[in-house]
């Protein structure tokens, strides 16, 4: 293989090269990144799968923000809609950025419910999230 010049090169060339301004780069791995099943994504073996989120009898409600302020209201808001239809589940916090990437969500806050984003850039109210679990519930 041949060694890629340049910045770009040096980013996604071969694991360790030098760049145009003779810096060199390596590629560092994100263990927690990078899932088990080597499709190189930063999906999670661990992850629930739709089938496995009901296996305990609870939806499977993950919050996705680094922690701001719009993040933590989502996060209260989404136990208060819980609270008021009377469902039984826990709310999981996921401040990772790679892993809010491997949901596909580039903008915070992010809901996903059994796996599947069902909002994201946007603070939602609690009767705006009780209508979204009457859909996916």
């Amino acid at each position: 293989m041949s060694e890629k010049k340049g910045l770009f090169g040096g980013l996604f060339g071969s694991k360790k090269s030098g760049c145009c301004c003779e810096l060199e780069i390596e590629e560092i791995k994100d263990e927690e990144a990078s899932c088990g099943c080597g499709c190189g994504s930063s999906c999670s073996t661990e992850e629930k799968t739709e089938k496995e989120a009901f296996a305990d009898g609870k939806p499977d409600i993950k919050v996705l923000g680094p922690g701001c302020k719009n993040c933590i209201t989502l996060e209260e808001n989404t136990k208060e809609a819980l609270r008021q239809i009377g469902v039984d589940a826990s709310v999981e916090k996921v401040t990772n950025l790679a892993k809010i990437a491997g949901y596909g969500v580039m903008s915070t806050p992010g809901l996903v419910v059994n796996g599947k984003v069902v909002s994201f850039g946007k603070v939602l109210k609690p009767a705006d999230i009780i209508k979204i679990l009457e859909k996916t519930l």
